[in-house]
């Protein structure tokens, strides 16, 4: 016991809700959960109030309020370590560890075009770090909105990689980037293009023009579009003429 109290503590928010006490995962009830995840994504002091509104939207001020203490009597151990509570704030423990704070850092350090992209970033670890999604399965708005915002900054930063590995030859890497992309948003043009590119750097025009072509066939059917003069000019020289 005395030894789970010293453990470092952990609140996981990508991929799903996942609580880390050391080497130990920690279950909480779905209230308590919520409510570490929610304080989790403020990172700063958060009144009662908003807190009990925000996550009890349909029930009364007294009712929401009931909730909240109630969703705070139930944690313990490490769940209760990882909170400060005060008479009309709560706000997360300093010393513990959010996983989506590291990945905004990793995604903000890729994109700086200002500096070359840190080797230790240039790794198969970010790939995956980047293709998780925000609490996937969580529809309350408050999750919603910051889910989308690391949405757009994710698939970003994968491009961004992806060009990074195909500047240091790393071409593997590079359509493992790319990838992670277009699955995360298959109608997306800018990583369908980052995967043709990855290809062509390998010296695969059958794969790059292969996922033009299914990208082509998929926005044809779904969206009734073609894919821009940009990404057809990538494999212009693979096809026939008035191909």
């Amino acid at each position: 016991m005395e030894s789970s109290y010293r453990s470092p503590l952990r609140v996981d928010l990508l991929g799903g809700f996942r609580l880390q006490a050391g080497d130990d995962q920690v279950t909480l009830p779905s209230g308590s959960e919520r409510l570490l995840a929610f304080v989790a994504l403020c990172r700063q002091s958060v009144p009662r109030n908003l807190i009990a509104g925000t996550l009890w939207p349909e029930a009364s001020e007294r009712r929401a309020y009931a909730s909240l203490r109630s969703a705070l009597a139930r944690l313990n151990g490490a769940g209760r370590r990882m909170l400060d509570v005060g008479v009309t704030e709560i706000r997360l423990s300093p010393d513990t560890d959010v996983d989506i704070d590291h990945a905004r850092s990793l995604a903000l350090r890729i994109l700086d075009r200002t500096a070359p992209t840190p080797d230790e970033d240039l790794s198969p670890s970010t790939v995956s770090v980047l293709s998780s999604g925000l609490l996937p399965g969580w529809y309350d708005d408050w999750v919603l909105a910051t889910a989308e915002e690391w949405h757009e900054q994710r698939l970003h930063a994968l491009e961004a990689l992806a060009a990074d590995f195909v500047r240091a030859r790393r071409h593997a890497d590079a359509v493992a980037a790319a990838s992670a992309a277009l699955h995360a948003e298959p109608l997306r043009e800018s990583a369908c293009a980052a995967l043709i590119q990855a290809h062509l750097a390998e010296g695969n025009q059958v794969e790059a023009l292969r996922h033009f072509t299914r990208y082509a066939q998929r926005l044809q059917c779904e969206l009734g579009l073609r894919p821009t003069p940009r990404l057809r000019e990538l494999v212009a020289q693979l096809q026939p003429a008035g191909g």
